[in-house]
């Protein structure tokens, strides 16, 4: 049976480091501002065992990895994919998470990636990463607040996706050749419409 990354080793200083900056430092636009979750998992986190889960250990792979030191150097290089990956910065860089997808389709082995299930989701850290890696998310709660901040987070901005704005003033203000590209539009609209 094939061994995934996350059985084998993480590049984990790099996630710690991460996720600790990620926890202290309040950032405009990020998740963590919508409300304060009690417990919120470090998106960075997420993110990484998500990927680690799916994607393959070379070792896994002695036809195409068949010493040793070829498998440290593509695990180096998954390493480099993930702390790159992890980096808030980053999270919307559609080059860089196009080739996580690649990668975790070709360890797969189909066109489809797996479903990810959160029953349990809290602050919807996890179906959030998932759903930005490109997989399927389905969460669910008991604490009605969980569920809230979840649909705020996942449902909500997704259905709006590649929209432009409904408000007159958020559609003036951006050229109109824009690109609207994920919940640009919005998050225009909840700008114009604050004011």
């Amino acid at each position: 049976m094939k061994k995934k990354l996350i059985e084998v080793a993480l590049p984990l200083e790099a996630i710690n480091r991460l996720s600790a900056e990620e926890k202290s430092v309040p950032r405009r636009g990020h998740p963590q501002t919508i409300h304060l979750w009690w417990a919120r998992r470090p998106l960075a986190a997420c993110r990484a065992v998500l990927f680690a889960s799916i994607v393959d250990d070379p070792a896994s792979h002695p036809e195409r990895f068949p010493t040793n030191e070829a498998q440290n150097r593509e695990r180096q290089r998954l390493f480099r994919l993930m702390e790159d990956l992890v980096t808030w910065e980053k999270s919307g860089d559609s080059r860089l998470l196009a080739s996580a997808k690649e990668e975790m389709l070709r360890c797969v082995g189909s066109d489809m990636l797996p479903s990810v299930l959160d029953p349990f989701c809290g602050g919807g850290s996890i179906p959030l990463e998932a759903q930005r890696l490109g997989l399927k998310a389905h969460a669910s709660d008991l604490n009605p607040v969980a569920v809230l901040i979840t649909k705020s987070l996942i449902d909500i901005p997704s259905t709006f996706a590649g929209t432009p704005a409904v408000n007159p003033a958020a559609r003036h203000k951006v050229h109109a050749r824009s690109i609207w590209a994920g919940a640009r539009g919005l998050a225009d609209d909840i700008r114009y419409y604050g004011k």
